[in-house]
């Protein structure tokens, strides 16, 4: 089959696999698009149908337009440290350079994530004044710098205020300047009302059954984590940009993805706002965007000379189209997985001892297992060798060299290693603590923490319980509170400000020598550690 033709089998498919309002694909080989194909509705009430110039939020795909101005306009980012440290007035700890901000390496708690601690809604107002306050507040990171990656949206945030004010341009004139002016993005601009777009174009909520409604959102975006709105056909002339220029030795998108390391040699999978994958086969530098109602992706292939985009109104996944499309480009057969493998005996929950996070294993299909660890589940594939792997990522749960003993998942016991997680794209590997017995029903009660200046209250509605956040941005609605372990619970946070959840809240009791409850572990995964004392 030619290579048109099998892109054209899944162009024809990608309405129904990923059904919603509206969507558009480009296929780039060699610099040129061999794809340019939209569909559906950019808003369905208006009836404007979603094509190539229509306007869209690229959201998060902005980050590595940030890190490429940080680079263009200072070789050495080291002499922005200082700035970093200025914007951190209350840190206690160690403040991240420069280079650990655009590696998603600084430690630093994800402000979308601390603001629902603070009581916000998704459809809270969020602006700069918002961000301001809560980036100020700092008062502890979650590791120490460069040692481990973690998502934060303000480490790009923060490098985007950084350039505004040293050059006294706003962050729309230099990255007009820097990348849009150069790379032909003739429409891009800066989206920072999420609340419309100027030519109309909308994002969407629901699903084929329940219908799409317009997504409400309340963020505003000023800075260099997520603001950016551009066309597909922009995306196109990015895309062909970095083709043209890929035998510049100081061409930008080449120094985006140059190797980036932590801070012990180990080799890191996200750089300069770019995750580094492998997929089938092929190194991959890739990034994805996301509001509510807003999708998209952008990967490109160096050595194949391939670049897809793909965008969605509506909240299926784009990563998954644009692999589909990468497989038909290349001629790539994507089997499906047969057979059955048995359910390891090391299935249930878990607690993961240096973020405090639960860690829940079910099976999921023949050879598949969901872990419930960060913002989603991920599923795993099972190995003959009793481990768990996910190919892309290289996340791994693997058995100690004795098995997980015969007393039970994890269980200590004579040459017993207990279960292992090893995430490679987070410089970690630890030993996971299994969480037995059965949670109690006297968790009631007012608890703060004083670090953030927030409060959590739970309550007994009858027998079930719930808990709520508030702080500086309201009172946060009640959520379910789920039972998961002894003294472990969680709680879901449906959604952040931004699209994406931060991933359930763990909530770990402690209690003291008389078995009084005395506080609580919280976080998340993107936001951890977060100590509250229980108040009444």
């Amino acid at each position: 089959m030619s290579l048109i033709a099998r892109l054209d089998r899944v162009l024809q498919s990608l309405p129904q696999t990923y059904a919603g309002p509206g969507g558009a694909v480009a296929v780039l080989k060699d610099g040129k698009a061999i794809v340019r194909h939209a569909w559906g509705w950019a808003n369905a009430e208006r009836r404007l149908p979603f094509t190539p110039r229509s306007l869209f939020r690229i959201c998060s795909i902005t980050k590595q337009f940030t890190c490429g101005l940080v680079l263009d306009t200072f070789p050495d980012p080291s002499l922005l440290d200082a700035d970093v440290k200025a914007r951190l007035p209350h840190l206690k700890d160690m403040a991240p350079t420069t280079l650990h901000l655009c590696h998603n390496q600084s430690g630093l708690q994800d402000y979308w994530a601390v603001a629902m601690l603070h009581g916000a809604l998704a459809e809270t107002p969020f602006g700069n004044r918002e961000a301001a306050r809560l980036i100020g507040a700092t008062r502890a990171l979650q590791f120490v710098p460069g040692t481990r990656y973690s998502y934060a949206n303000q480490n790009f945030r923060i490098l985007s205020d950084i350039l505004e004010a040293r050059s006294g341009r706003s962050y729309a004139e230099l990255v007009r300047a820097g990348i849009f002016a150069p790379a032909g993005m003739s429409t891009a601009f800066i989206a920072a009302d999420t609340r419309a777009m100027p030519d109309g174009s909308e994002g969407y909520e629901g699903t084929v059954s329940s219908g799409f409604r317009p997504a409400v959102n309340g963020m505003f975006w000023g800075g260099g984590d997520a603001s950016i709105g551009a066309s597909l056909d922009d995306m196109i002339a990015y895309e062909a940009w970095i083709d043209a220029t890929r035998d510049n030795a100081g061409g930008l998108y080449r120094r985006l993805s140059a190797p980036v390391t932590f801070s012990d040699g180990a080799l890191a999978a996200y750089g300069f706002g770019l995750a580094r994958e492998t997929i089938f086969g092929r190194a991959v530098t890739r990034h994805g965007g996301a509001l509510r109602g807003w999708r998209s992706q952008r990967l490109h292939i160096a050595s194949e000379r391939l670049s897809v985009v793909v965008l969605f109104n509506h909240n299926a996944s784009p990563g998954d189209a644009a692999e589909e499309l990468v497989a038909a480009a290349l001629g790539i057969d994507n089997p499906k997985s047969t057979g059955d493998l048995p359910a390891p005996d090391w299935l249930g929950t878990y607690v993961e001892p240096e973020t405090g996070l639960a860690v829940r294993l079910g099976k999921s299909g023949p050879k598949t297992l969901l872990m419930r660890y960060g913002t989603g589940p991920d599923e795993l594939t099972l190995q003959a060798d009793g481990s768990a792997v996910q190919a892309d990522s290289g996340v791994r749960l693997r058995p100690g060299k004795d098995g997980p003993g015969k007393d039970g998942p994890g269980k200590d016991g004579p040459g017993n290693d207990g279960l292992w997680l090893e995430r490679p794209q987070d410089n970690q590997t630890s030993r996971l603590i299994p969480s037995d017995g059965i949670a109690t029903s006297d968790i009631a009660g007012a608890y703060r923490c004083a670090d953030l200046g927030a409060d959590l209250s739970i309550v007994d509605a009858g027998g079930a319980f719930y808990g709520a956040c508030s702080g500086v941005l309201g009172d946060g609605r009640m959520e379910l509170l789920e039972p998961i372990g002894k003294d472990l619970w969680v709680m879901p946070c449906p959604r952040g400000v931004d699209h994406f959840p931060p991933g359930d809240w763990t909530l770990a009791f402690m209690r003291d020598g008389a078995n009084r409850i005395t506080g609580i572990q919280l976080g998340c995964w993107l936001a951890r550690r977060f100590d509250y004392t229980r108040m009444a």
